[in-house]
């Protein structure tokens, strides 16, 4: 490491505290075009977001530039005169065989040389992480480096992607997918397509994918069916049960006696020895509304007196009536395909990517799902990914990764909400996933709506731009408190420019993002160009048609 120690002096430490240091730049790179050459680059000296290395004796600490300000000053003669000073945060330290590790143990004092950092340190510092050769994006500091990330730390403990709408997230999401299948050809991945940008068709019926068709299953959550009785009990409580209900505690206890009668005589057919109410076996549906209507009008004595349950499931009966009657609701509640319980073996193969077509990623699109359902369907597709690998004996060589986008819409902070059993199962995978080869990705513009559970098991994070106050504040305490202050950079970030921090990374990182070839269809509307050059008249019968028949083009 020693004929790679920088040799050019910028600046001397003025200051030194436990969560960060100021420092004085010379007078030499005080002008109005500090430009030095290191490593073949022209760079800034003092540069927000460039990495300096902090020398005194033996230590060597590693810090990033997150500020720089000026103070005037007049000499004898009456002539001006400013001082630059920087603030900065320390990252890690540089051993003496050239390694770098997180965290500082030794501080430097107060007058301690600053010195430039080029690509030659910068290489020493992500030299363990390019072996891995999963490469996402190059430093804005130094666009000719390409960094590469940890793959075991970004997708083995939970990661973040968060940003404000327009920021690039979806970008970020695909290039990142994209990277991922490159360096990783036997990935899994999962990804909850809220909007369609990830998978789409256009007007001839073709479908588009914003990844080789090789490498993709596509897969309509209305059309693969998610058949009910593959749903856990807090889920189906969750889709016919009011909990505002005077009376739902009751009706909660009788459909779990229903559920679970229904499930042991299926199971009896199936050879099944033993069965729980959350059992994966098929059951129907009528039964269930049948068993609840007798008891709603049982009557005894010849109809002179009422039943012990007589008029006390008034509202889960509409309740239930109004999700069988809904069209929409078809794909969950009135399978055509998936309605025997043999039939979950080609669902799962289906959903894990294991068809005749086998296939590193798996795109559920959820933007024809009505609104109110996607929560429960979105942790019906966490469950079922969390269950297959915990029973799953090769678990290990086959880890799965559930990209999560919108994550706010179905796994929020607010607590007894309308979802909280589809929340507990997303913050279940979150705590115990990992475990069993199953991890999430989050992706959202709203960290503060996002559940607490679920950021505090993320172990790295990729933030883009982000404005909003509340949602800075909320990142700052997210992070380590060291890095915390780098997060005030966020709302200055270009359209996929993100700063990564977290385990996946040796050193906060901010990262042009690869461009995705090809590219998601998360393109914001063109009102110019649709305000101008649109259409004179629109087939208002057809959106009708549409409307009422649920089907999105």
């Amino acid at each position: 490491m020693s004929e790679q120690q920088p040799s050019i002096l910028i600046g001397y430490l003025t200051e030194v505290r436990g969560d960060g240091m100021d420092a004085r730049i010379t007078d030499e790179y005080s002008n109005d075009t500090p430009l030095i050459r290191i490593s073949d680059e022209d760079l800034l000296a003092g540069q927000i977001g460039s990495y300096v290395l902090i020398r005194q004796t033996t230590i060597n600490v590693l810090a990033v530039v997150f500020k720089m300000w000026g103070k005037d000053r007049f000499d004898s003669t009456g002539n001006r005169k400013t001082d630059r000073f920087v603030s900065l945060i320390p990252v890690g330290e540089i051993q003496d065989n050239g390694t770098f590790i997180r965290g500082v143990r030794r501080y430097p004092t107060s007058g301690a040389g600053i010195y430039a950092v080029g690509l030659n340190e910068i290489n020493a510092i992500f030299s363990k992480f390019r072996d891995y050769c999963f490469f996402i994006g190059q430093l804005s500091s130094h666009h000719n480096y390409h960094l590469s990330l940890d793959p075991r730390a970004l997708f083995g403990r939970h990661f973040a992607i968060v940003g404000q709408s327009g920021s690039g997230k979806s970008w970020t999401v695909t290039s990142l997918i994209q990277n991922t299948v490159k360096a990783m050809p036997k990935s899994h991945i999962i990804v909850l397509d809220l909007h369609g940008e990830y998978c789409w068709r256009d007007n001839a019926g073709k479908l588009h994918s914003a990844f080789s068709e090789a490498q993709v299953n596509y897969v309509d959550a209305i059309s693969m069916e998610m058949p009910y009785w593959i749903m856990s009990f807090a889920e189906l409580v969750d889709l016919f049960i009011d909990r505002d209900d005077s009376s739902a505690s009751l009706q909660i206890s009788f459909m779990r006696e229903i559920i679970q009668q229904l499930k042991r005589k299926e199971a009896k057919q199936i050879g099944l020895s033993s069965v729980t109410v959350d059992t994966p076996i098929y059951f129907p549906l009528a039964e269930l509304y049948m068993q609840f209507k007798n008891a709603n009008e049982e009557r005894k004595d010849f109809g002179k007196a009422q039943g012990a349950l007589f008029g006390q499931f008034d509202e889960f009966l509409i309740r239930m009536q109004s999700r069988l009657n809904d069209v929409r609701f078809n794909f969950l509640l009135k399978p055509r395909i998936h309605n025997n319980s043999d039939s979950m073996t080609d669902l799962l193969r289906q959903f894990v990517g294991l068809t005749e077509k086998k296939a590193n990623i798996t795109v559920i699109d959820l933007s024809s799902v009505p609104t109110g359902i996607r929560p429960a369907v979105c942790s019906q597709v966490g469950r079922l990914a969390y269950e297959f690998n915990y029973w799953n004996p090769k678990r290990r060589e086959f880890p799965i990764t559930l990209i999560c986008e919108e994550a706010h819409a179905y796994i929020p902070r607010e607590k007894g909400g309308q979802f909280e059993g589809t929340k507990k199962m997303m913050e279940r995978i979150a705590k115990e996933g990992r475990k069993y080869g199953v991890s999430i990705g989050v992706v959202s513009q709203r960290p503060t709506e996002l559940s607490e559970t679920m950021l505090a098991q993320c172990s790295s994070f990729i933030c883009l731009r982000t404005s909003n106050p509340d949602d800075q504040a909320y990142i700052r305490k997210l992070v380590p408190e060291a890095e915390g202050d780098l997060t005030d950079t966020l709302s200055s970030l270009g359209r996929g420019e993100a700063l990564v921090l977290g385990e996946a990374t040796p050193i906060p990182t901010r990262v042009q993002i690869y461009r995705p070839n090809p590219e998601p269809k998360s393109n914001d509307v063109d009102y110019f160009t649709g305000w101008r050059e649109g259409p004179e008249d629109l087939d208002v019968a057809e959106i009708i048609q549409l409307w009422r028949t649920q089907t999105r083009k």
